[in-house]
């Protein structure tokens, strides 16, 4: 049996990123979906909010852009108009908005697609464990799970692999905004008051903007259209252009989710591995049916994106409760992927769980990630290679995890390893 035991007190607020550098707390989730599954939790940065905690109340909410809509923010913080016009991705839109950028960018995602990719990600992992492995001792974290996306992240974009590392720096200040290991500007600590027009309220927005439109004007000027960028800055059926504004967001939300969220799910896929041996010399036996059920587990199981917000455009009862039109109502995915009614055995990581109707990838909406063919493909590809290399491997010192209520995960993990 593999039970990963939850620290908390089963009283957390959900509210402070404090509260998460212990990882999620899980407790709290628990007895919210038993006691209070639409709980009204107050917020001291801005106005409270609703968290819901029940897959099947999260899996309904999601589905229903009509009522809990993402076009007023994705994210627990307040934002003016003016704000949220400024800073928003295809991510706070609804349809039809949301669905004529994700027609854009969806075919280079899509799973045909994707599976292209798989020999050249196969080359990517030979590398970077033939690099690593033979050090014996590693942050795991660092030169593992970090390198993966951040190299296949310069393959989507078509950005030069010198840049890659300053790319990845520039993502983690956005989405890790909350984390002084990140960023100089920690948003609940500063003044960001200056760049509240930025992505993310980071002033890393602006850099990353700056540089996404110099790799255009250079891949341009070679005649290059490969790439997911240019697929966006492509017009429309109506011959609607991406404006200069919805460009630059998408770039750095392309930059930031798109290398975090794999990162972290391989880290939590790590860390199993390092608690529970067995685990590995699951994956050393296992057969083609493991590898196509292992890599949502790991998903499921790492739940790298802890919430997202929706805020309700008109009132709505919900388990004897009244969420008001304009109430922020938090999506928390990663209690969902706990929920006992959901899933048997929440607690475990079971490699040849099926059904795994997780969330980790927002399902059940419009908003489904882009991405998560290529996240499945990164965790299977990594985990095969790795699998085959180490015999053992174990952690040297505790781990790590990001301080943040939004993105979580384990940020750092060293790990000494015995080869085969």
């Amino acid at each position: 049996m593999t039970v990963f035991t939850p620290a908390d007190d089963g009283h957390a607020d959900l509210s402070s990123h404090d509260t998460f550098v212990n990882g999620a707390p899980y407790n709290t989730f628990a007895r919210m979906r038993r006691e209070d599954p639409v709980a009204w939790c107050d917020y001291a940065g801005g106005k409270g909010f609703w968290a819901l905690t029940r897959h099947a109340d999260i899996l309904e909410a999601n589905r229903n852009n009509q009522v809990f809509s993402s076009a007023r923010g994705i994210r627990m913080e307040d934002q003016t108009y003016e704000e949220y016009l400024a800073r928003r991705t295809f991510q706070e839109t609804d349809p039809p908005d949301h669905t004529r950028v994700r027609i854009l960018v969806a075919k280079a995602f899509s799973k045909p697609v994707v599976a292209l990719f798989e020999e050249q990600i196969r080359r990517i992992c030979d590398d970077i464990l033939d690099q690593v492995l033979p050090r014996g001792e590693f942050d795991a974290v660092k030169m593992v799970a970090r390198q993966l996306p951040m190299r296949m992240l310069g393959q989507i974009i078509g950005t030069p692999d010198e840049d890659l590392e300053w790319l990845v720096e520039k993502g983690d200040a956005l989405i890790a905004n909350t984390d002084s290991d990140f960023t100089d500007l920690v948003l609940d600590k500063a003044d960001t008051d200056a760049y509240r027009l930025m992505p993310f309220r980071s002033p890393a927005g602006a850099e990353l903007f700056d540089y996404a439109k110099r790799l255009m004007h250079d891949k341009r000027k070679k005649g290059d259209t490969s790439g997911v960028l240019n697929l966006i800055l492509q017009p429309d059926k109506e011959g609607n252009v991406i404006s200069e504004e919805e460009f630059r967001n998408f770039f750095c939300l392309l930059v930031a989710a798109g290398n975090d969220t794999t990162r972290y799910s391989i880290s939590a896929g790590l860390h199993a591995l390092a608690s529970h041996p067995h685990l590995l010399k699951e994956l050393q036996t296992g057969d083609d049916s493991l590898w196509e059920t292992m890599p949502d587990e790991v998903i499921r199981w790492a739940s790298p994106t802890l919430y997202f917000r929706r805020t309700a455009t008109q009132d709505i009862e919900l388990h004897g409760k009244t969420i008001r039109e304009g109430d922020k109502v938090l999506l928390w995915f990663a209690s969902g992927n706990r929920d006992e009614e959901a899933f048997d055995r929440p607690y475990e990581v079971d490699f040849r769980r099926s059904p795994n109707r997780h969330m980790a990838f927002g399902q059940g909406g419009a908003h489904v990630c882009l991405g998560m063919w290529l996240a499945r493909l990164e965790v299977r590809c990594l985990f095969q290679e790795f699998a085959k290399r180490v015999k053992s491997m174990r952690q040297t010192e505790p781990h790590q995890f990001l301080r943040s209520n939004f993105i979580g995960g384990i940020k750092s993990m060293p790990v000494a390893v015995e080869l085969n």
